[in-house]
């Protein structure tokens, strides 16, 4: 317990400066933590990162995240990120036709759906964040509320398992009262800044991406289940890997972007 939360003071001490920093600084370690994030899924895999198609993978994923008119402003105007990520893509459907049947295509797509994954979700990072830091903040506690609310309503209250062959340790209780958690301090938020919708609507919404939010984190947890580990990696001692971290937030803020909110 020590160890976590020594690393989660670090971790904030050097990560809420950038966030209110934003820009290119920020703009780097979504990228790095993207090009982790692959890391962690090949590494789980039993896969070698330093492969063609890990080198790749990585690529693809910082290419989702790095915005285009910073980075890549020097090509034509209606080349976009997808654009060039899908590049990558017909790179790596290319393996196969030199590998001699050794590559499959159901090879390649495991980079390609990593790649994908992880660089859509650091690419909505961003873009929260150049919305305005009031709509990054509201998704980052709409997260944490929700892991300390199923953290606590769980450990008091849980008695019926939500998903006991992903994860034995969640229920259904702490599930909900993580939804409630969320939706009250989404509501005091709400208060002081504002964002796109009434307050109904979001509240609304707040509920939505609670529970969002922890499928992110049941998803991780089936592929951990899948592959044998504990953690997706060891970069934050305590607290395992950058997907750990951010699984439930690679799931909110794509939908986030959907629902229109930045």
């Amino acid at each position: 317990m020590k160890q976590r939360i020594i690393t989660a003071v670090v971790a904030l001490i050097f990560f809420i400066p950038l966030i209110i920093l934003g820009g290119i600084p920020l703009q780097v370690l979504a990228a790095l933590m993207a090009g982790v994030g692959v890391y962690e899924l090949f590494n789980m895999r039993g896969l070698e990162v330093k492969s063609f198609e890990g080198v790749l993978a990585i690529l693809g994923a910082v290419l989702l995240v790095l915005p285009k008119e910073t980075w890549f402003s020097f090509l034509p105007e209606n080349i976009d990120n997808l654009a060039l990520y899908y590049l990558i893509v017909m790179i790596i459907l290319m393996v196969p036709v030199f590998s001699k049947n050794s590559y499959t295509f159901d090879d390649a797509a495991f980079p390609v759906l990593v790649s994908l994954y992880v660089g859509i979700g650091f690419q909505n990072f961003i873009a929260a964040r150049e919305a305005g830091i009031p709509v990054l903040m509201f998704a980052l506690l709409v997260v944490w509320s929700t892991d300390i609310g199923a953290y606590f309503c769980g450990m008091n209250f849980g008695k019926n398992k939500l998903a006991p062959h992903i994860s034995p340790n969640k229920t259904i209780e702490g599930a909900v009262g993580a939804v409630i958690c969320a939706i009250v301090v989404a509501a005091v938020y709400l208060m002081f800044w504002p964002l796109s919708y009434n307050m109904i609507i979001m509240l609304v919404l707040t509920a939505v991406f609670s529970i969002v939010g922890q499928m992110g984190d049941l998803v991780q947890s089936a592929y951990k289940r899948h592959y044998g580990v504990k953690d997706s990696g060891k970069i934050l001692p305590g607290h395992g890997g950058i997907l750990d971290r951010f699984d439930s937030l690679l799931f909110v803020f794509p939908l986030m972007h959907l629902v229109g909110l930045f």
